[in-house]
């Protein structure tokens, strides 16, 4: 499949300082939602592959014998209430740098799901601030998925 060029590119971010902040307040692994429901998986006898790269869209969590693969989103980053963020974004420093980039990870997430459904796996995407506010019912959710997996 031929890479699309980001609709981003060639806009920059408000300045080199707010894009060096941006990218390092954000870490692409080990976040504290990715560690918190792994330690609750992990709790729970269940075993794992973590960030792995051999998969599109480099999944956060994966179960490879069950074909299950678990995204952990940043609300931000991919978009969480979309609408609403991108209202407020239009009203912010060089909104449409941000309104492409988010845009672009969101149709870039969806392209992975397509990606990943059409090898045969189950994806599973979870919002950081869910996990964060009920990390056992999205655990509970992805050994639900983990048992229908190996019904089938």
């Amino acid at each position: 499949m031929a890479r699309k060029t980001p609709s981003y590119v060639g806009l920059t971010p408000a300045s080199e300082r707010a894009s060096r902040a941006a990218r390092g307040s954000s870490r692409k692994r080990d976040t504290k939602p990715e560690k918190l429901l792994r330690s609750l998986l992990w709790k729970r006898g269940l075993r794992f592959r973590k960030d792995y790269a051999a998969l599109p869209g480099r999944p956060d969590i994966v179960f490879t014998k069950a074909k299950v693969v678990v995204f952990v989103d940043g609300d931000f980053w991919h978009g969480r209430d979309w609408a609403e963020r991108k209202a407020k974004l239009a009203n912010g420093n060089n909104a449409g740098y941000w309104i492409a980039k988010i845009g672009r990870n969101m149709e870039r997430d969806r392209e992975h799901r397509r990606q990943l459904e059409a090898y045969g796996w189950r994806v599973l995407r979870f919002w950081e601030s869910v996990i964060k506010r009920n990390p056992e019912g999205v655990a509970e959710e992805i050994l639900t998925a983990l048992e229908e997996r190996r019904r089938d």
